[in-house]
């Protein structure tokens, strides 16, 4: 008896796996590569995307910073500083998801450097 209520159990568990295994993640479905272009002071960074098919409201076709004079293409500025790995460093390329489910607050200093005016929730994800 003590048997068959552990194989009972056994499969139900894995037939429950297969079930959560079969669920698409619907937020990392849609990766995009970016370029981490400027890392500036107080997380002011700017972002180009790479490849990827992003709804043009999210990102800057054309935006220049003001303070270099140079023009990106597909520039974006990132909503949530908290969450960036300081791993990435300039010109450092990666994968990431639009995520706004895990905003978290921090301590932001309030220094001023150009950034592009469009801002994305992220989420930085392997490939």
């Amino acid at each position: 008896m003590k048997t068959f209520i552990l194989l009972s159990s056994l499969v139900l568990l894995n037939v429950s796996a297969d079930k959560c295994s079969d669920k698409k993640d619907t937020a990392t479905d849609n990766k995009y590569k970016a370029r981490l272009e400027t890392k500036a002071l107080c997380m002011n960074y700017t972002f180009t995307l790479q490849e990827g098919k992003l709804d043009t409201s999210f990102v800057n076709a054309v935006w220049t910073d003001e303070s270099t004079g140079k023009t990106y293409k597909n520039a974006f500025g990132f909503a949530n500083p908290c969450d960036f790995p300081a791993s990435i460093k300039e010109g450092d390329e990666f994968w990431f998801v639009i995520d706004s489910t895990g905003q978290k607050q921090c301590a932001v200093c309030m220094a001023y450097y150009p950034t592009p005016p469009k801002k994305i929730w992220m989420r930085v994800v392997t490939q």
